[in-house]
């Protein structure tokens, strides 16, 4: 299992300095983040509001901040965590299929923009998965749905299909470019999931299909999911002035943390929570 002093979970302007602030406290220091190409920062046309960076697009911004802390020797893994576990000193990273440990995590994973969907919550881990990779093999010769909120669903549900589930897309009119041909697409935003002890259906805009499981595939997890027991303000992380969660070895920052959802917040924050968790692990 590999093991980081700190794990930054969250690839935007707050994890990115949360990183760099981390290493330039000589602390080994971990990323965990979804594609930057499908954050709103990176469609930005333009930062006005950002001191320094007059004229620059979120693109362009983004780009020169991840040169930047790659330069500091910061390890990146790619794809979405699944769940954050304290386990006595350390804490166990789900990412993907594999597990990861680290002494510090820094929360800095944005905001889920669109609350559970009506069963979700109810019916998870009975037919309701985050993770392809991690679940997939428990449904195969099975009827599965699996709702594209990323550009990492379309290769999540290609999966589905080559280990032989029988899958079904849905999508709320996103381009799905790299989708299997033969996996049926259905388009529709009000979705219900269904079933007494397991899921049994999904409902798209009142068209109820059949199903065993489905695959909830957006670029964030919810908080309420991601960390047991952490004290949230309605969807915001709550933490006191040094990015302290009610967890101890636990920092947040950024857009989880709450309004204003601006770039100088976030980098400012995740600058504060990287010092607070290396002083943490130095026993300050």
């Amino acid at each position: 299992m590999s093991h980081t002093d700190i794990a930054v979970i969250g690839g935007g302007p707050a994890g990115l300095s949360a990183a760099l602030n981390a290493r330039v406290r000589n602390k080994s220091t971990r990323i965990f983040s979804s594609d930057y190409r499908e954050s709103g920062l990176y469609k930005a046309e333009w930062l006005e509001n950002v001191l320094g960076t007059p004229g620059m697009s979120g693109r362009d911004y983004l780009e020169l901040c991840l040169e930047q802390v790659r330069g500091r020797d910061v390890d990146f893994i790619g794809g979405r965590v699944l769940s954050v576990m304290p386990m006595g000193d350390k804490f166990m990273i789900s990412a993907g299929a594999d597990v990861y440990s680290a002494q510090a995590v820094i929360l800095a994973c944005g905001i889920v923009q669109k609350a559970a969907y009506p069963g979700e919550r109810e019916l998870l881990g009975r037919g309701v998965s985050y993770c392809a990779t991690c679940d997939g093999m428990l449904y195969r010769q099975k009827t599965v749905c699996v709702i594209i909120k990323s550009g990492e669903g379309i290769h999540e549900a290609n999966y589905l299909r080559e280990i032989g589930s029988t899958v079904t897309a849905i999508s709320d009119g996103r381009s799905l470019d790299g989708l299997h041909a033969d996996i049926p697409v259905i388009q529709g935003k009000k979705l219900e999931i269904h079933g007494a002890t397991r899921v049994e259906s999904l409902q798209v805009d009142g068209e109820t299909i059949p199903c065993q499981g489905v695959f909830i595939l957006r670029s964030t997890v919810a908080m309420a999911s991601l960390l047991p027991d952490l004290a949230l303000d309605g969807t915001h992380i709550q933490v006191d002035r040094n990015m302290q969660t009610n967890i101890p070895g636990v920092f947040a920052a950024g857009d989880c943390t709450g309004k204003p959802y601006q770039v100088s917040k976030a980098t400012g924050e995740g600058l504060v929570a990287a010092l607070n968790a290396a002083a943490y692990l130095d026993g300050a």
